[in-house]
C-alpha cells in the first residue's frame, strides 16, 4: 500500500523501555509524560523516562512492598509514591483513588470521600494541608495543561464536578451532567472513567464522553460527545461526533483534531470541530476523511543474539495492550514503547475531494504550508486542474487569512506606536503561522514554473 493512503503515523524516535513483566511494573504520568519502569518494588532499580533525555532519571528505593501509583512533582523535585489503598492520606478509613502533583511542592489526593489539598516542604518532610472538601467521589480525571480536576460523584456517576488549581488555592467551578444513554433502575454507576477524558483543542478545554451505541436505540452508532468547559459557568454539550460503528474505542488529539481509534476495525477517524457539516446541525459533525489505519511501524530488533541482516519485526497496531493518554501519546508496556502519534497532511489531498472544504482543514494545521501551495500548484497546472470557481474559492479562502495576519499586524504597529495607555490590555505580536501563505510564497511555489514553461 502506498505512503499516501496513511494521513497517522507513529513518530520515528519513541522512548523506549524495560517492559511490562512478572518483575517490573510500568506506570505513566500523565502530568510530566513520564514512564516509571519499577523493578521488584523498586529495590533492583526504578528508571525513568520522559520526552527528552535530560528528564531521565534512575535511582532505587526501599521495597516495602507493591507500587500502586508513583509520580514525580513538576520538575522532578520530589517523589510521591503510594503502596496501599489505605496510605498516603486517609481519613475516616477511605480509600485513596490517586493524586496529583499541580505544582512542584503542591500535590492533591483524592480519596472516595474527600479532596485533600496540600503543600510539600521537602526540607521539613512535612506537609500543610491547605484545603479540604468533603465528597464522595467514583473516580477521577485530572488534564494538566489546565490544572482542572475532574470528579465522578453521585451514585450514577454522570454528575461531574470540575476543580481548579492555580497558585496554591482550589477552587470549585460549575458542576454539570452527562446525558446518559440510559437511565439505569434501580440507580448504579453508568458512567465509566474509560469513557471520559479531558483535552485542550483550539485552545479550550473540553470533557469528551465516549457514548456507546444502545442496544435497544435505533441509532447508527457510538458518538462521542464534547462538552466545553468555561472559567465561568456550567459545562455545556456543544459538539458531537458520529462514529457510525460501535465496538472500543480510543480517543487522542493531534494538532487540534480528534482522533479515533476503532479497535476491531484497527483503524482511526479523524474530526475537525471548526468544519460545519452542510447538511447537519451545528455541532454535529462526520469524520473528516475514510477510515484508515495507522501507518504500519516496525520494531528493530536488539540485543547480542541479533543477526545484522535480521528485519525490523512488525509492530501490532491497535493491540488490546495498547494504552492511549492525552493528548497524543499511545504506550505499548508489553513491547517497552512509548509514541507520539502523528497527522501527515500530505495524503489529505486526494482524499478530501471538496477543494474549499480541504483549504478549511488546511489552514488550522501546524505544518501546512507546503501542502497548501502543492494544492495551488494542482488546481493551477496539475493532471486534476481545477474550474475557475474552484481556484477562486481556494485564492479567497488564502487572501482571507493574509489580510486578517496583516491588519493584525497593523492594528499591533499602531498600539505600539501609541505607547501604553491607561487600562488598556497589553499587545501581543500576532503569531506568523504556515497558514500565511504571501506573494513571494505564492511566485516561487506555484506560479514560477508558468514562466519558466515560456
Amino acid at each position: 500500500m502506498s505512503e499516501e493512503h496513511f494521513y497517522l503515523e507513529l513518530c520515528e524516535d519513541p522512548v523506549q523501555f524495560e517492559h511490562a513483566s512478572s518483575v517490573n511494573n510500568v506506570f505513566f504520568d500523565e502530568a510530566n509524560k513520564q514512564v516509571f519502569a519499577v523493578r521488584s518494588g523498586g529495590a533492583t532499580g526504578v528508571v525513568v523516562k520522559g520526552p527528552e533525555d535530560k528528564s531521565s532519571v534512575a535511582f532505587r528505593m526501599d521495597d516495602k512492598g507493591e507500587v500502586k501509583c508513583i509520580k514525580f512533582s513538576i520538575g522532578n523535585k520530589i517523589l510521591a509514591v503510594q503502596r496501599t489503598l489505605k496510605s498516603v492520606v486517609c481519613t475516616k478509613n477511605a480509600s485513596v483513588l490517586g493524586f496529583c502533583w499541580t505544582s512542584w511542592n503542591e500535590i492533591v489526593f483524592i480519596t472516595d470521600q474527600s479532596i485533600e489539598f496540600y503543600q510539600v516542604f521537602p526540607d521539613k518532610r512535612s506537609l500543610k494541608q491547605l484545603k479540604s472538601q468533603s465528597i464522595n467521589v467514583n473516580w477521577y480525571q485530572y488534564c494538566p495543561e489546565t490544572s482542572v480536576l475532574l470528579l465522578s460523584t453521585t451514585v450514577q456517576g454522570n454528575v461531574l464536578q470540575p476543580l481548579l488549581f492555580k497558585s496554591g488555592t482550589m477552587s470549585k467551578m460549575s458542576k454539570f451532567e452527562i446525558e446518559l444513554p440510559v437511565v439505569p433502575k434501580p440507580a448504579k454507576l453508568s458512567l465509566s472513567e474509560r469513557d471520559v477524558s479531558m483535552a485542550t483543542i483550539y485552545g479550550q478545554l473540553f470533557v469528551m464522553y465516549l457514548k456507546h451505541h444502545s442496544r435497544t436505540a435505533s441509532s447508527a452508532g457510538a458518538e462521542v460527545v464534547l462538552y466545553h468547559l468555561p472559567k465561568e459557568g456550567a459545562g455545556k454539550k456543544t459538539h458531537v461526533l458520529k462514529l457510525n460503528t460501535t465496538g472500543k474505542f480510543a480517543l487522542n488529539i493531534v494538532d487540534n483534531l480528534v482522533v479515533v481509534h476503532h479497535q476491531s476495525s484497527q483503524t482511526s477517524l479523524i474530526f475537525d470541530i471548526k468544519l460545519k457539516e452542510p447538511d447537519c446541525a451545528v455541532n454535529t459533525h462526520q469524520p473528516v476523511l475514510p477510515a484508515r489505519s495507522i501507518h504500519p511501524y516496525r520494531i528493530p530488533l536488539a540485543g547480542p543474539a541479533v543477526v545484522p541482516s535480521q528485519p525490523p519485526v512488525p509492530c501490532q497496531l491497535y493491540s488490546s495492550s495498547w494504552s492511549v493518554f492525552q493528548p497524543d501519546i499511545i504506550i505499548s508496556a508489553s513491547e517497552g514503547y512509548l509514541w507520539y502519534l502523528q497527522v501527515k497532511l500530505s495524503p489529505t489531498v486526494n482524499l478530501l475531494q471538496d477543494k474549499g472544504k480541504l483549504m478549511d482543514f488546511l489552514l488550522r494545521r501546524r505544518d501546512c504550508k507546503m501542502v497548501i501551495l502543492s494544492v495551488c500548484s494542482q488546481i493551477l497546472a496539475g493532471g486534476e486542474r481545477g474550474s475557475l470557481p474552484v481556484v477562486a474559492v481556494v485564492f479567497d479562502k488564502l487572501n482571507q487569512v493574509y489580510k486578517e495576519y496583516l491588519e493584525a499586524e497593523q492594528t499591533y504597529s499602531a498600539a505600539m506606536e501609541a505607547g501604553p495607555s491607561r487600562g488598556s490590555a497589553a499587545h501581543k505580536r500576532p503569531i506568523r503561522t504556515q497558514a500565511v501563505v504571501d506573494q513571494s510564497d505564492m511566485y516561487t511555489h506555484v506560479l514560477s514554473p508558468f514562466t519558466e514553461g515560456k
